[in-house]
């Protein structure tokens, strides 16, 4: 027989062999989202409804996050990101906005009981999961809200908030950010200290995502309860991004008892993206200035649609996104890595494959298709994440 001919009957031998294995993975995804809780520990749906409203309860033209989506992925425990900018720690209007935004969140419980629950413990959690609900649990991303008053941190505790990003893109009164070249503190205020230690005394999770290096050392020294990056990713793979965790800080992260959590956008995932926000961020910066512009105004959005469609965004993949959780694992072990994709917090930046709460399953089939076991599936889906919780509550108690 001719080879040519030999040479493709093979290939269409082999063809089925290959999506056979593919569905394997694909299936064998789907069910284990069925199977263990996913948490992720870091969603912006409170920002974004409450800069332009959306029934997250139903089916949404926008966004990422919404009911049907997060069923249709496996989403069991959304932390709702309570998210104050940086500018609301100087014009004061941190504390209101926080408690607007929790407002939000209990609003959509009241709209849809029979779909949502707020969670405040591990034991809700279980509760609500086996009650076929979605447990929104809270965390605060800044620290702006508590406006140097540990009996406002108290308040907060009491609305149900379970961790708090202790800074955001500016240095504040309690930690200096990685973002900002000032560096107030060099590290944590004396203020900043009190924080840590009454959020383990209430029995809150420190979270070090957005701290500055010296921050988050200092956090991780100073805790006495395991602490979190609520959505971080390795600093291995797109260089001296402060943002993102070096390898020696995942390591005192899992010395701590602690769990990062991945974040899923593009700049935080590959070199390529991040070098992009680095050209765009400014060009972006200048055009909002010069038109009195803020985040979510719709001149801004053009803007980077204009942008983009003059240079195109190199959008990270399913694999490389993997890659992050390999890389700890392979420093640290499977027991301190979980999700934080940062859904509806880093716009038009998420990768292929991972666009909204419906998609967890690509990640769990690409992490079955590297060797994770199903256990380790499902200490990456919630388990981690769970177990730190647990133990930060234990630490109150």
């Amino acid at each position: 027989m001719n080879k040519w001919i030999i040479g493709l009957l093979s290939g269409l031998m082999l063809l089925p062999l290959a999506t056979l294995a593919a569905d394997k993975f694909d299936k064998q995804a789907v069910k284990l989202v069925k199977k263990y809780p996913i948490v992720d520990t870091h969603i912006d749906v409170p920002y974004r409804i409450h800069a332009v409203w959306e029934d997250v309860t139903q089916a949404t033209a926008k966004g990422e996050f919404d009911y049907p989506r997060a069923v249709a992925g496996g989403l069991n425990v959304p932390f709702m990101s309570i998210y104050t900018p940086a500018s609301s720690e100087t014009d004061g209007s941190a504390y209101r906005l926080a408690n607007n935004l929790i407002d939000q969140v209990e609003a959509i419980v009241q709209r849809a009981p029979d779909k949502f629950a707020i969670a405040t413990s591990t034991g809700q959690v279980k509760a609500q999961i086996r009650d076929g609900k979605i447990a929104l649990a809270l965390g605060m991303e800044n620290g702006a809200p508590i406006q140097g008053d540990l009996d406002k941190l108290r308040h907060f505790y009491q609305r149900g908030v379970r961790y708090i990003t202790l800074a955001h893109s500016l240095s504040n009164h309690i930690s200096d950010s990685s973002y900002d070249k000032v560096k107030l503190w060099q590290g944590l205020s004396p203020f900043g200290v009190e924080v840590v230690d009454t959020m383990n005394d209430l029995g809150m999770m420190v979270d070090i995502s957005h701290l500055s290096d010296q921050a988050a050392y200092e956090v991780l020294e100073l805790s006495r309860a395991p602490v979190i990056a609520s959505h971080s990713s390795a600093r291995y793979f797109v260089g001296e991004f402060e943002r993102d965790m070096e390898d020696k800080m995942i390591e005192a992260l899992a010395a701590n008892g602690g769990v990062i959590m991945i974040n899923f956008g593009s700049s935080f995932i590959t070199r390529a993206a991040n070098e992009y926000r680095k050209h765009y961020k400014p060009a972006s910066t200048a055009y909002a200035k010069q038109r009195g512009l803020k985040r979510g105004d719709p001149g801004l959005l053009q803007f980077e649609k204009d942008y983009r469609s003059k240079h195109p965004y190199p959008y990270a993949t399913v694999s490389e996104v993997a890659d992050h959780f390999d890389h700890v694992v392979k420093l640290v072990g499977v027991k301190h890595v979980g999700i934080g994709s940062d859904f509806d917090g880093v716009g038009d930046s998420l990768p292929v494959g991972l666009k909204d709460v419906s998609q967890y399953p690509n990640l769990v089939a690409e992490l079955l298709r590297r060797g994770y076991s199903d256990a380790d599936v499902g200490l990456v889906l919630g388990g981690n994440l769970l177990r730190v919780w647990a133990a930060v509550e234990a630490v109150a108690e």
